[in-house]
């Protein structure tokens, strides 16, 4: 069974190489690259997994799990300027990657009657790291586009159409504001402490599928769609056929196309 608690703290910090000049490190890390630093409210997703108590009803006592995070998060973190209050970081960089796999090494041993599964760690709304037992670390930047789009397929009838996609086979269409994640996997890298140059993640999505696909109608504007029926779990796969060649370490694509519409696809060889 896994047991996942959310904790809060806050933290500022700078992404800077001593060594660059200050032209390459802005081209690097952008407005992170600023001496002065910046900050997030960081939510650390703490999961873990331990056997179900029958006697308790419980795994493990939640407050065991809080005392253990808690107080690691307000010694080392929560109102923090990693870059020059945290040993480690001012060594390393704190990005959200390296920050992760910090905490995943220095709380993987601390819990008794449990054991640490995954950490999460959220830098806002739209960039987020993930560790668990394995040594694979991911990031995923997440990134939005509206479409309109009509579920109809060629291969189906008129009639199958209607009954099968109802008011979403609509003749003119409708729309979402799509939520779009990509999600690349890898080890931090030393100097920078990135897994991928955000910059360039960035411009790929833009590039490939931003402008291809935002503000447009998926059947009637795109070549992707001419003759696919784009419903969500072929976007997604588009999405990936698209990226897979500019992003060698794609791990993940998922897509919200609701709040309560979620697809992901990882590739044909997973």
């Amino acid at each position: 069974m896994y047991l996942l608690r959310k904790i809060f703290f806050s933290a500022a910090h700078y992404y800077r190489v001593s060594s660059w000049s200050e032209e390459q490190n802005k081209k690097v890390f952008g407005p992170c690259s600023s001496i002065h630093g910046h900050g997030h409210d960081y939510v650390l997703d703490v999961m873990v997994t331990g056997a179900f108590q029958q006697d308790s009803g419980i795994v493990v006592n939640i407050n065991d799990v809080d005392k253990v995070v808690k107080s690691f998060i307000q010694e080392e973190f929560d109102g923090k300027f990693l870059n020059l209050e945290h040993p480690h970081f001012q060594k390393y960089m704190p990005t959200t990657e390296g920050i992760v796999s910090y905490m995943w090494n220095r709380l993987e041993e601390r819990f008794q009657g449990c054991r640490l599964h995954k950490l999460t760690l959220h830098e806002n709304d739209f960039l987020y790291a993930e560790k668990g037992r394995d040594n694979m670390v991911t990031l995923t930047r997440k990134y939005h586009f509206s479409s309109a789009h009509r579920l109809h397929s060629e291969q189906l009838s008129e009639e199958e159409n209607l009954r099968l996609f109802g008011k979403c086979n609509n003749v003119h269409g409708h729309g979402h504001n799509y939520y779009l994640e990509v999600t690349v996997f890898g080890e931090p890298d030393p100097v920078t402490g990135m897994i991928v140059n955000l910059s360039e993640l960035d411009q790929h999505v833009e590039r490939e599928v931003l402008q291809k696909f935002d503000h447009k109608h998926l059947n009637l504007d795109t070549e992707e769609f001419k003759h696919l029926n784009p419903t969500s779990e072929n976007l997604v796969i588009v999405i990936w056929k698209l990226l897979q060649d500019k992003i060698p370490n794609l791990y993940k694509i998922g897509l919200w196309e609701t709040q309560k519409n979620y697809f992901e696809y990882y590739g044909p060889n997973r």
